[in-house]
């Protein structure tokens, strides 16, 4: 599993930004390359507006250009997200008590929006009528750092298989996942 490192605030602001999520997740589920104007007509938006934003993505390295074709006397160009594990690491530049702060702040809103988009997700699937497939569980987990890394490790390999799996029969669900480690105090 690839892991991509966020270091910088400007990294960790671009990532947190509600709109380039957006992006991220439908190229998540187009499951192939897709253009600007793709991405643009599945969100109900203008090309020009994802195409800023995918340029920021892109320079982080959480969207990449996989093809170019011509169509029209136009270039286009077909994107692919990043498929594996986004971390955010404090750089050497957050030694900075402000810049800490802004580390945190940009984290806090990244983790709030994922939380709203899976949230509404999980609500909207329990007001549905019929019966419902939506599970919330929350436990405590003791291990040592080495574990933990290994069991999100193998939680993404169990994933995987699941990942691709499209069509007749196949039914979408969201999966989110936290692991904070509780700093005990002494």
């Amino acid at each position: 599993m690839e892991t991509k490192e966020l270091t910088t605030l400007e990294e960790i602001k671009i990532y947190s930004d509600p709109y380039r999520l957006q992006i991220l997740n439908e190229l998540n589920k187009m499951d192939r390359p897709a253009t600007v104007k793709e991405v643009a007509d599945k969100i109900g938006d203008v090309p020009a507006k994802v195409h800023y934003h995918m340029k920021k993505l892109e320079r982080i390295g959480l969207v990449k250009i996989v093809s170019t074709k011509e169509i029209n006397g136009i270039i286009a160009k077909y994107y692919e997200p990043f498929v594996g594990t986004v971390k955010i690491k404090r750089g050497a530049d957050s030694d900075e008590p402000v810049i800490k702060e802004l580390i945190r702040s940009e984290t806090n809103k990244l983790l709030s929006e994922l939380f709203d988009q899976n949230r509404d997700r999980f609500f909207k699937n329990m007001s549905q009528d019929g019966e419902t497939t939506s599970m919330l569980t929350n436990i405590t987990l003791y291990m040592s750092e080495d574990e933990a890394r290994e069991l999100f490790v193998e939680l993404d390999n169990m994933l995987t298989p699941y990942k691709k799996k499209r069509g007749e029969g196949y039914d979408e669900y969201e999966f989110f996942a936290s692991n904070v480690r509780n700093h005990k105090e002494s």
